[in-house]
């Protein structure tokens, strides 16, 4: 959360030194759609995506 903060982006694929973040990410979405994610987590990762929404990439050419 500090991160998309500090920089008012999301992690970047395109820069390895974000990519532990990105996985973690991606891993943690992958663990809450299959179940197994623990509730009590559930809803800091809630919060954490309602921030990322926020510097969600915008297609330039609508």
């Amino acid at each position: 959360m500090e991160f998309m903060k500090t920089n008012h982006r999301r992690p970047s694929k395109y820069r390895l030194e974000e990519h532990d973040m990105l996985n973690w990410f991606k891993a943690t979405k992958k663990m809450i759609a299959k179940g197994d994610y623990p509730p009590e987590r559930l809803k800091k990762f809630e919060h954490l995506m309602e921030v990322a929404n926020e510097f969600r990439r915008k297609n330039q050419y609508e």
